[in-house]
């Protein structure tokens, strides 16, 4: 499972209780602030930031075994945010977002067009939360670079979305689901 939050990012792998986890001082604010500063991020910006997404992700896969992944779900306002966003809904219903079901390379390409978008652009996205619109382009990097981390390790070709927090039992029923 995957918490994308303001300033941290965690991931949390188990079925009926966490096996592994860990806490990574990433998020999509402190990503934009660190890195994505330009309207839309230039390519050396976007380089930057994914070194620092990806040398985090080498850190945390030797606290949790990514490849032992049987599924992915992602929780909280970014992977909801991306899922709403591919789904074409104009104002945001958690009833479609919650249980929906990304490929891999579904994430991959809307991710791509988020982090691309000017903050105009972002902000015609209506399901978009006002608050959101300027950390979007960056959560979505990091939602991007966690699924083909996952993918490349696990096998997974898809991904989930929950509505609810992180290890929330709504959450592990999906992941049973999945499994």
């Amino acid at each position: 499972m995957v918490d994308i939050g303001g300033g941290s990012t965690e991931l949390v792998l188990g079925t009926e209780t966490p096996s592994h986890r860990i806490s990574m001082d990433i998020g999509s604010v402190r990503l934009t602030e660190r890195h994505l500063v330009s309207d839309p991020p230039t390519a050396a910006e976007v380089a930057s930031a994914t070194a620092d997404i990806d040398a985090l992700l080498d850190e945390a896969e030797t606290a949790v075994p990514l490849a032992e992944a049987a599924a992915l779900v992602g929780v909280a306002g970014t992977v909801t945010t991306v899922t709403a966003v591919a789904s074409g809904i104009q104002d945001y219903r958690p009833d479609v977002t919650h249980g929906a079901v990304l490929t891999v390379d579904e994430v991959a390409a809307i991710c791509r067009t988020l982090l691309a978008e000017t903050r105009e652009q972002r902000a015609q996205h209506q399901v978009i939360h006002p608050g959101r619109i300027d950390v979007i382009g960056a959560g979505a990097l990091i939602w991007s670079r966690i699924v083909a981390r996952v993918a490349a390790a696990a096998g997974i070709a898809e991904t989930r979305t929950s509505e609810h927090d992180i290890l929330d039992g709504i959450a592990l029923d999906l992941l049973d689901q999945a499994c």
